[in-house]
């Protein structure tokens, strides 16, 4: 049973050096673009408008900083979402994500973030319209950062 589990590994491969070999299979960039600018500020900026369009929610007090479970949701807004951002205001770097949406995407992003210290998250909605956002504050007893 050994011998023809290796046996299929063996071709499997070589089929695919085969591949790779004459150009059959290229390798691709799959790099999501990154705002450096923005990833590396150190200040919140706008956050837009608080409004009922945009709801965030998370934990009152996180246990543990490194694994804070945050969902953004944007569905209310009227128009297409361009991209949501989530923001910490107490890490030393605010901007913690930014996601950019297709025109037929859902705006909801649900994701785990790390904070340093108790301090407000910002869910904000970047629209053609405007910005629009929500805050929470989120109480952390063990730092992550």
């Amino acid at each position: 049973m050994k011998r023809r589990l290796f046996m299929k590994g063996t071709l499997a491969g070589g089929a695919v050096t085969i591949a790779l070999g004459a150009g059959l299979l290229a390798p691709r960039a799959a790099l999501a673009s990154w705002p450096k600018a923005a990833m590396e500020s150190s200040s919140v900026g706008d956050t837009g408008e608080a409004s009922g369009l945009v709801k965030l929610d998370g934990p009152d007090v996180a246990e543990n900083g490194a694994v804070v479970p945050i969902t953004v949701d944007a569905k209310g807004v009227d128009g297409i979402v361009e991209s949501i951002s989530i923001i910490s205001a107490s890490n030393g770097k605010p901007l913690v994500a930014k996601f950019t949406l297709g025109e037929d995407a859902v705006p909801y992003v649900s994701t785990r973030i790390k904070m340093g210290k108790t301090g407000d998250v910002y869910g904000v909605a970047h629209t053609a319209s405007g910005i629009l956002s929500d805050k929470k504050q989120v109480k952390v007893t063990a730092g992550g950062c």
